[in-house]
């Protein structure tokens, strides 16, 4: 792992408690559905960052970060909906959705900085 390229090393690292959610979610829990979006749109996030980072121009770098950042958002809903829902307890819940919001802050922070170095 990247570990000079914060938003690489915590996107990766939120993707591995995804999975460990995803897991929980679908043996204990029996659920398939909602488990299975969040899967797909918090594993995201981390894929969209790595193809960000070998992006061979600024506009691409920041297009994929773009995705991330929408995916992010997504990823947020989910953990939302699964903690309003009662389906996850809060406790579980409530620390993911803070390391999903720190991943909005960076990845948007990222995709600011980026676009004013075009100008």
């Amino acid at each position: 792992m990247d570990k000079n390229n914060v938003v690489k090393e915590k996107s990766y690292k939120f993707a591995l408690r995804i999975i460990k959610m995803y897991r929980y979610m679908t043996k204990e829990k029996k659920e398939y559905i909602l488990s299975n979006q969040l899967l797909r749109s918090g594993t995201s996030i981390g894929a969209n960052v790595e193809e960000a980072c070998s992006g061979y121009t600024k506009r691409e770098f920041i297009a994929k970060l773009s995705i991330a950042q929408k995916e992010a958002f997504e990823t947020r809903y989910w953990l939302r909906l699964l903690r309003d829902s009662e389906l996850v307890e809060d406790r579980y819940i409530n620390s993911m959705l803070d390391d999903c919001e720190e991943l909005i802050r960076i990845i948007t922070k990222i995709i600011v900085t980026a676009k004013n170095n075009i100008k």
